[in-house]
C-alpha cells in the first residue's frame, strides 16, 4: 500500500468516516479553495464509487473505500491548489509520493478477477524477454476508458510486473488536464499528445497543439532510440463508444497516418522493434460518455466488473509489404493486419466474460487464462 505513505497534504482528508470526507469537500468549497464544479464531480464519485467496490463483496470493502477515497481527495485536492505540469515526455512520480501504486490500490476493487482474462499470457513473458535484450515494442491497441493504465497494470502485475511499470502510454491531454484524471495520470509513464478528435475544439488552440505533437514525437524518437522501451497506442485517437442503435461495443478503427507514424519511428530508430495487436476490454469499470465531448469534466460512472486483455504474435511490416503492389497499399493491409486480431481478441474477451464461457472461450490461436486464481 505505498500510495499512503504520503498521504496527510490536508489533513481534512484524515477523518474517520464517509460523512466527515464529504462535510471536508463543503468546507473547502466555502473557503475559496475548491471551484463549486469539481466539488460536484467530487461528490458525485463520492458516491458511485463506494456504490461499486460495495459490489465486490468484500468484508473489507468500507476500510477499503474510506482509505482510497481518502487518499484521492487529497491528491486531487493538492493538484488544485498547486498544479502539476506535465512534460511532453512524464515519468511516473513513484517518490516521496507513490502516485504508481496509488492508482493500483485505488482500481483494485473495482476489478471482478474472478471473470476477468488474460489472453496468450507466454507472449507477455516473450516481450519481457526482448525488452531486457534491448529492443523496442509498441503495442497497438483499442481503448475504452480513462482507467486503461492501471487496468492493463492490475492484469499484469502478478506475472509481468517489469512490463506494468515499464509500459508508456500515448496520451491525451484530457487525462492531464482534469483534475479528477491528474493525480492518476501522475503514477504513469506518459507521451502526451493532443488526439485528433480534439485537435480543432477551439480553432485558436490549434497551431499551439500541433507544435506540442511534434515535441512529443521528437521525445518518443529519442526513447525509442535508447532501446528497451514498450509504448502502449490507441491509433483511433480516442475511446470506443457503443453502436448508438444496438448499444453494442466495438473496437474504434484504426486510423492509416497514425499506425504508419508510429511504425516509422520503429523503423527509424536503429534499434530491433516489434508491433503488436492488443485487444482490451474494460468498459464496464467506467464507460466514457456516448458521445465525444469538448469540454473537460466529464460525468464518470462506476463499476465492479470483470475485464480482459489478449496480445497476438507481432505483426511485420515487411511481410505484408512483400504482398503488396504498392506503398499506399501497403500502408493500408498493415492496418488491418493489427485491427483485425485486435476485433478477434476482442470477440473472445467478450464471450469469455458477457457470454459466460469463461476459459471455455479459448480457440487455437487465443489460449485464455487467469494467472492470479
Amino acid at each position: 500500500m505505498g500510495a499512503e505513505v504520503e498521504v496527510g497534504h490536508s489533513r481534512c482528508f484524515l477523518r474517520r468516516n464517509e460523512e466527515e470526507l464529504l462535510s471536508c469537500i463543503r468546507k473547502k468549497v466555502e473557503a475559496g479553495k475548491l471551484s463549486s464544479d469539481i466539488a460536484t464531480r467530487l461528490e458525485e464519485l463520492f458516491y458511485n464509487y463506494p456504490n461499486a467496490v460495495m459490489q465486490s463483496g468484500d468484508s473489507s470493502a468500507s476500510e477499503i473505500i474510506l482509505s482510497n477515497m481518502a487518499v484521492a481527495f487529497d491528491r486531487i485536492l493538492l493538484d488544485v491548489e498547486n498544479p502539476f505540469n506535465f512534460s511532453p515526455y512524464h515519468k511516473a512520480v513513484r517518490e516521496p509520493f507513490d502516485y504508481y501504486m496509488f492508482g493500483q490500490n485505488y482500481f483494485h476493487p473495482l476489478v471482478d478477477f474472478r471473470t476477468s482474462y488474460i489472453g496468450n499470457l507466454s507472449l507477455f513473458f516473450d516481450m519481457e524477454k526482448k525488452l531486457k535484450q534491448g529492443h523496442n515494442i509498441v503495442l497497438f491497441s483499442n481503448h475504452q476508458t480513462e482507467a486503461d493504465p492501471p487496468l492493463i497494470a492490475l492484469l499484469l502485475e502478478r506475472t509481468n510486473p517489469y512490463l506494468a511499470e515499464k509500459l508508456v502510454f500515448v496520451a491525451g491531454d484530457r487525462v492531464i488536464t482534469d483534475p479528477l484524471s491528474k493525480p492518476f495520470s501522475m503514477g504513469r509513464n506518459l507521451i502526451c499528445v493532443y488526439s485528433k478528435k480534439h485537435m480543432h475544439d477551439v480553432p485558436e488552440l490549434v497551431e499551439m497543439k500541433r507544435r506540442a505533437n511534434t515535441r512529443s514525437l521528437k521525445e518518443m524518437a529519442l526513447l525509442l532510440r535508447g532501446g528497451s522501451q514498450i509504448i502502449w497506442i490507441a491509433p483511433s485517437g480516442g475511446r470506443d463508444r457503443p453502436d448508438p442503435l444496438t448499444g453494442k461495443w466495438h473496437p474504434a478503427s484504426f486510423d492509416e497516418s497514425s499506425v504508419d507514424n508510429m511504425r516509422r519511428l520503429v523503423d527509424h530508430s536503429g534499434v530491433m522493434g516489434h508491433m503488436y495487436p492488443l485487444a482490451l476490454l474494460c468498459y464496464e469499470v467506467m464507460p466514457p460518455p456516448p458521445e465525444v465531448e469538448k469540454q473537460i469534466g466529464e460525468r464518470r460512472k462506476i463499476s465492479f466488473h470483470g475485464i480482459g486483455l489478449s496480445v497476438a504474435p507481432e505483426i511485420n511490416f515487411d511481410d505484408i509489404a512483400s504482398g503488396c503492389e504498392n506503398a499506399e497499399e501497403a500502408k493500408k493491409a498493415f492496418v488491418w493486419a493489427l485491427y483485425g486480431p485486435v476485433i478477434e481478441q476482442y470477440s473472445v474477451l467478450e464471450s469469455a466474460i458477457y457470454g459466460y464461457q469463461g476459459l471455455n472461450a479459448s480457440n487455437s490461436i487465443i489460449s485464455l487464462s487467469r494467472p492470479w486464481s
